[in-house]
């Protein structure tokens, strides 16, 4: 049986009223939920309780109901409230809206929203602008999410330098461009010059839209409707500037939008200097790094050379290993080397440098210096000592031409520097020509891996010479030698990071002598850049990525002879031919 609503004090002989209209009304009025009944057959309103009268005011006992005819529920703008409604049937005659202000949960809710967008943006900037040290690209990112996020248009404006700024600008729907500024027209921008002399940012309200220069964004933009100029701050000094616009004259930049622009230009200008930081380091360290990179080797009459370095770590580029080829000045001049190359202890490799292949002349009467030496210690330390050897060396070649004399005298110096445990092994050798075509080197060693030569016959041989570690004691012994080359052979000068390489089958076995001579052997008549790049090439396959120490090679070759007659002068100045079909005879012609 269905309930009836005792609206009307129903009474009966046998007792009193079910439930009076004034108690029902008390109990409506005590509930907090706002609660509307309505009669089915017209939906008229009969009864609306205080809660409801609250927030519905139009609503009124006999007015009739209009919230969502027919509806089972609705979430509506009623009386300026964001209203949620659910329907309930009471009995056959009557129903009932039970409404709930939703106003201050959808604004929370919207508030969430606007709090998620903006984070998620946040961890976007911060995940892109921190992908790259690249300048350049930092400026294009910062107005490419400026523009998707915060704004119509977006420019960056740099520093002056030179009494010009750099500047990057990008309009929604359009691509990035780049250009710059005249210093003298930033002042035309409102607050933009604060904002490069990193002044805190004045409210965009402040900021008269209508004063922004025609150069500064695009013809075909349109009234500027809100303009916001925020400092990019950097690393102790500012970075830039951003300069955000939206389009429209009823276009605002609310406070929060001023302050995610704070927040964004903050992270965007620490990227940005960031990149300028490294850029200056990479530059600073390109200019101290220069001595360290293996120049073109020299171009000595009638001497190949070739050299070859490869650094123990690839990613860091430097290493202990090092060679110098330079030469000196004639007999009886003082004018120091006249020419420069050949240091493979800088960045990495591998670096194969030819002589033969395009470096500077040898001048006339001097003398070609050569150094290979492996300094204790691997990275940056050791390849700053490798740069002060070579100009030790260089400096010992004003006044000493003799290797022994010149290894002796660098242990000295190395000792009188007074860092212990720092020493190097080491190759010095001074090349001059002999007659009819050969080669002579003169040859010193400390503690160092004895050169190797290359006969014309395949035969390989180690260098007459000995010696002891330089840097170590006061007295070292250096037992100097000479070696000829006829034509077509070849001196190989290494460091002990080739024998040593370990690989193989089993990835732990080294190199060794026995397989750098069948290697050196194989590479009978052919050009010395090709030769040195052959034993690169077997070393490099033996090791097959494994781990390696630093690889340094210099090797000097005596040129070929051919079928033309090369032209020298007597002690009467008489001119002599070589024929290459008959030897070395000499004929001189009268």
């Amino acid at each position: 049986m269905t309930a009836q609503l005792p609206l009307q004090g129903d009474r009966h002989a046998s007792g009193p009223s079910l439930a009076p209209p004034a108690l029902l009304r008390a109990v409506l009025d005590a509930s907090a939920e706002a609660i509307v009944v309505c009669a089915a057959a017209d939906d008229t309103v009969v009864l609306v309780n205080a809660a409801a009268a609250e927030l519905v005011p139009a609503l009124a006992p006999g007015s009739r109901a209009t919230l969502a005819p027919g509806a089972e529920t609705f979430t509506d703008v009623v009386a300026g409230r964001q209203v949620h409604g659910r329907r309930r049937p009471l009995d056959e005659d009557h129903y009932a809206w039970y409404l709930r202000d939703c106003t201050e949960e959808l604004l929370r809710a919207e508030q969430s929203r606007a709090e998620r967008a903006r984070t998620e943006f946040l961890a976007e900037a911060g995940r892109r602008l921190s992908a790259s040290l690249h300048r350049r690209r930092c400026l294009r990112t910062t107005v490419e999410l400026a523009v998707s996020h915060l704004a119509d248009a977006a420019v960056v404006v740099l520093p002056a330098d030179r009494r010009q700024s750099e500047w990057v600008r990008l309009v929604t729907g359009g691509r990035v461009e780049e250009g710059t500024l005249r210093e003298q027209v930033l002042a035309e921008v409102p607050s933009l010059e604060d904002a490069l002399a990193g002044f805190p940012p004045i409210p965009s309200r402040w900021l008269d839209a209508s004063q922004v220069p025609g150069w500064l964004l695009p013809g075909d933009f349109g009234p500027v409707g809100a303009l916001l100029v925020t400092p990019l701050p950097g690393n102790a000094e500012p970075a830039g500037a951003l300069i955000l616009a939206r389009r429209g004259a009823g276009a605002t930049f609310a406070p929060d939008d001023e302050m995610l622009a704070r927040i964004f230009a903050a992270r965007a200008g620490a990227a940005i200097s960031a990149a300028a930081l490294y850029r200056e380091q990479v530059d600073t360290t390109a200019i101290l790094q220069a001595d360290l990179l293996p120049p073109q080797l020299p171009r000595p009459d009638g001497v190949e050379l070739a050299g070859s370095y490869q650094a123990a770590r690839d990613a860091l580029r430097i290493g202990g290993d090092f060679f110098d080829v330079f030469e000196t000045a004639p007999a009886g001049g003082f004018g120091g080397p006249t020419t420069t190359a050949g240091q493979a202890g800088g960045f990495g490799g591998p670096t194969t440098t030819a002589g033969q292949a395009g470096g500077p002349e040898a001048g006339p009467g001097g003398e070609t210096v050569i150094a290979l030496g492996d300094v204790c210690g691997k990275g940056p330390e050791a390849a700053v000592l490798t740069g002060k050897i070579r100009q030790t060396l260089r400096a010992l070649s004003l006044v000493e031409r003799d290797p022994a004399v010149m290894v002796r005298v660098l242990n000295r110096a190395l000792l009188s520097a007074g860092r212990q445990h720092r020493f190097v092994t080491l190759v010095v050798g001074t090349i001059t020509r002999a007659e009819h075509g050969r080669v002579r080197i003169d040859l010193a060693t400390g503690g160092h891996p004895v050169p190797l030569v290359l006969r014309a016959d395949g035969t390989v041989e180690a260098a007459p010479i000995r010696g002891t570690l330089v840097g170590v004691v006061p007295e070292i012994s250096v037992h100097p030698g000479t070696v000829e080359l006829a034509p077509g052979e070849l001196c190989l000068l290494y460091s002990d990071g080739l024998t040593e390489a370990r690989g193989g089958p089993s990835g732990q076995e080294q190199y060794g002598e026995a397989r750098l001579h069948d290697a050196l052997a194989s590479c009978r008549g052919m050009p010395v850049d090709a030769a040195v790049e052959r034993i690169r090439q077997l070393v490099s396959d033996w090791v097959h990525g494994g781990v390696r120490d630093d690889i340094a090679m210099l090797a000097v070759r005596a040129p070929a002879r051919t079928k033309l007659s090369l032209m020298d002068t007597g002690p009467a100045g008489s001119p002599f031919a070589i024929d290459a079909r008959r030897g070395e005879r000499r004929n001189r012609a009268r």
